[in-house]
């Protein structure tokens, strides 16, 4: 894996506190079968927390960077024409920066979530990859609730349902 790190990586870094505990099992199996759902994991079962303060900051400063030459390249047009259609535009734009912050923290918060998951795998299932075993072992895992396996025979289970 290269040392470089990605501009995503490193705000992802910044805006969440990981733990360092490895994630257990079924918590990682559940964790997967949610976001293969689409839904959002709970963040105390994979382990992070969003540091609110930061994210607020990321997303300013991402905003400014688009915000800024916009309004430069635009300034003079808008200065000419009607003041009220300027004031209907600053709105908007206002109304999309609000709405906006919530599209960023669900996006954040959906990659961490699967950074975590891969990561986790690795440990759990470190010769099935993620991409192809992942949707396949959360099939047998679903059958495992069925069948209420419990978590101590749980992993085995899984490996011999894989290797059929």
């Amino acid at each position: 894996m290269s040392k470089e790190k990605t501009l995503k990586k490193k705000i992802l870094d910044y805006i969440y506190t990981t733990s360092k505990q490895p994630i257990l099992l079924k918590d990682l199996l559940v964790a997967n079968r949610q976001y293969n759902e689409g839904m959002h994991v709970e963040p105390a079962r994979l382990g992070f927390r969003l540091k609110l303060g930061r994210a607020y900051l990321v997303y300013i400063l991402l905003v400014l960077s688009v915000l800024v030459p916009i309004s430069l390249l635009t300034h003079k047009p808008l200065a000419i024409i009607d003041p009220h259609i300027s004031i209907l535009g600053a709105m908007i734009i206002t109304a999309i920066i609000f709405i906006g912050f919530n599209f960023f923290r669900s996006y954040m918060r959906d990659s961490i979530t699967k950074e975590l998951i891969k990561k986790s795998w690795i440990l759990h299932f470190p010769y099935f990859s993620y991409e192809e075993y992942s949707k396949k072992i959360d099939e047998i895992f679903e059958n495992a609730m069925k069948d209420e396996i419990n978590k101590r025979d749980l992993e085995r289970y899984i490996l011999d349902n894989l290797s059929k």
